[in-house]
């Protein structure tokens, strides 16, 4: 079991910087870093590619960010977890292999499905918020499940260098290498919530940076045009340091990090994942008096659940 484990989040959405995964791989000292690029309207996107050319459907980006990261990963010991597999992970994978072949690269890789749930949908039934059939909205083209954590501990386990995945909830995609490196059990609800709450945090990578914090004169973010992106050291227990790569752009403070809390949260507690419904307004989060060399990485968030009541199974 690890000391501390250090995981970083290298993209936030399908067509986001590379260079930051890039600096997070080469100088962030990272074990893990994951690269969340999926969502709803990029896998429908991404559905459509499939029915053109069956070998596609995956992150368009993916190819470039493997063959920039790739020798990275292999010389530091990274591991990479990530949803770039989008409607179509298996091709994803392929083409990953196919890359690490051409560079004479040995790389093992595991692959996550069971998201796609199209062919489970008929488009008489009707949509929970309105009762409206489905047919009434027009073709559809994607449907999927959100997957948690315990769907990607067995890809971990497998020792595979590079795990890809389709549509697996933002959060989760950080939480299983938690709960794989320390051995946390999938009814440990009050780690599994921690650990979700860091996950939540640095899903959308720079956003926590100040990169949608920022608003010139009210809400001053430095450097934005390097704006670099977080990492989280997390404990045994789940409590987490946030921090960033010394140099790089925009700044981990309160006001990033309570903002970032609330993105996509309609409940402050009962914030619904498929792993744990968590409270991001029942989160501890403290400035760091650590002193660091560079003056835009000195604060961090310290996340902590208060009681075990504040979390349960879903």
């Amino acid at each position: 079991m690890r000391e501390m484990l250090r995981i970083g989040a290298g993209a936030g959405f399908s067509g986001d910087r590379i260079e930051p995964a890039v600096v997070l791989a080469e100088r962030g000292h990272v074990q893990y870093l994951v690269l969340e690029c999926l969502g709803e309207r990029t896998v429908a996107l991404a559905q459509l590619r499939k029915r053109i050319d069956p070998t596609r459907g995956y992150d368009p980006l993916l190819e470039r960010r493997i063959e920039l990261l790739l020798p990275l990963l292999r010389r530091h010991g990274v591991r990479l977890v990530t949803n770039m597999g989008a409607a179509n992970p298996i091709a994803a994978a392929d083409a990953i292999i196919a890359i690490a072949r051409a560079r004479k690269a040995p790389i093992r890789v595991a692959v996550v499905t069971g998201d796609d749930v199209l062919a489970k949908i008929e488009p008489g039934e009707l949509t929970m918020e309105t009762q409206t059939p489905i047919a009434k909205y027009g073709e559809l083209v994607s449907a999927n499940a959100y997957l948690g954590a315990a769907a990607l501990l067995p890809a971990l386990e497998s020792g595979a260098d590079i795990i890809i995945t389709g549509r697996v909830a933002d959060p989760s995609l950080f939480l299983a290498p938690m709960a794989h490196e320390y051995h946390w059990q999938l009814d440990d609800i009050d780690r599994l919530a921690r650990g979700t709450s860091i996950g939540h945090l640095l899903e959308c990578a720079g956003q926590l940076c100040g990169g949608y914090f920022a608003e010139p004169g009210p809400k001053d973010v430095p450097d934005m045009a390097h704006l670099g992106f977080p990492y989280a050291d997390v404990d045994a227990d789940g409590n987490a340091s946030l921090s960033k790569v010394e140099g790089t752009g925009g700044c981990i403070t309160l006001a990033t990090a309570k903002e970032q809390l609330l993105y996509e949260v309609i409940d402050p507690f009962g914030y619904v994942t498929p792993d744990v419904v968590i409270g991001p307004a029942t989160l501890r989060v403290t400035r760091s008096s650590a002193p660091r060399a560079d003056v835009a990485t000195v604060v961090r968030a310290r996340c902590r659940r208060r009681s075990r009541t504040e979390a349960r199974a879903r």
